[in-house]
């Protein structure tokens, strides 16, 4: 049968998404995790791979077993052999059909950012930092261009392996609480770093080294050069997986409530 997951990970203690050599992948602990509970060993499938230091509020995985264990199993089971750093939100048997990739029609991201003078201590990790004070709502209407199907190549990191550049941003919203900005995104698919250069791009819009129109230009170069640094991966989160409803997959959207609620 298959089984699908949501899962949630501070991705600050490891080395990304993706399985390595030496274990330090988020996939290594939960595939040990769940080969325990299964007692046979197990691959995960996942929606979307983080790169080192991303979180994840909401990512969705698939494996295959023969062995029939029921749903608590999956996730207080797995959860009782995983780090405090990873859970298993829920679990749920699901169509040989479905893929939790490929049957994907949207991935939404969430960007915490502090706003503040000095650093972050306690949040290190967990948000996203820039000094000076930020005009967000020239950040809003230079956001507003880059909305609809584009070819995004000067957002897109150097490394990136996705077949085409040309992506679909369905919703950009940036929202504020106190001294933090909360950047949220959804699209068809993300070109690899994709997001943290949008950011990265939009502070420069916010403190004033270009008008929101320089957004526009960017997306008209194409030209990676042209655009902001890549911004820090502490304040980025995979918000959720956005499926068909055929499929019944759980919808969850959580946001850490130190800054919003």
């Amino acid at each position: 049968m298959r089984i699908a997951l949501g899962v949630e990970y501070d991705g600050s203690r490891f080395c990304g998404w993706q399985s390595q050599l030496s274990g330090c992948g988020v996939q290594d602990i939960l595939e040990r995790a769940i080969s325990s509970i299964a007692g046979e060993p197990l691959r995960v499938v996942t929606a979307g791979r983080t790169d080192t230091g991303v979180h994840a509020l909401h990512q969705v995985v698939h494996f295959d077993t023969d062995v029939a264990r029921p749903d608590s199993a999956w996730v207080r089971g797995v959860n009782a052999l995983l780090p405090g750093s990873v859970g298993v939100l829920w679990a749920q048997p699901v169509s040989d059909e479905f893929h939790s990739r490929f049957s994907a029609v949207s991935r939404s991201y969430r960007y915490l950012l502090l706003n503040h003078p000095v650093r972050p201590a306690l949040l290190s990790g967990k948000v996203g930092w820039f000094h000076q004070l930020l005009d967000v709502e020239a950040m809003r209407q230079g956001a507003q261009l880059l909305l609809g199907e584009h070819d995004f190549s000067a957002f897109r990191a150097a490394e990136c392996q996705a077949k085409s550049p040309i992506k679909h941003l369905q919703k950009i919203e940036i929202a504020t609480s106190g001294e933090y900005v909360l950047f949220d995104f959804t699209a068809n698919a993300f070109l690899h770093h994709m997001v943290r250069n949008l950011v990265g791009s939009l502070v420069y819009v916010g403190k004033g080294k270009h008008p929101p129109a320089w957004m526009l230009e960017l997306l008209e170069n194409r030209n990676r050069i042209h655009s902001a640094p890549t911004f820090a991966p502490d304040g980025l989160y995979l918000a959720g997986i956005g499926y068909d409803q055929k499929w019944a997959i759980p919808h969850l959207s959580r946001m850490p409530n130190f800054a919003f609620g």
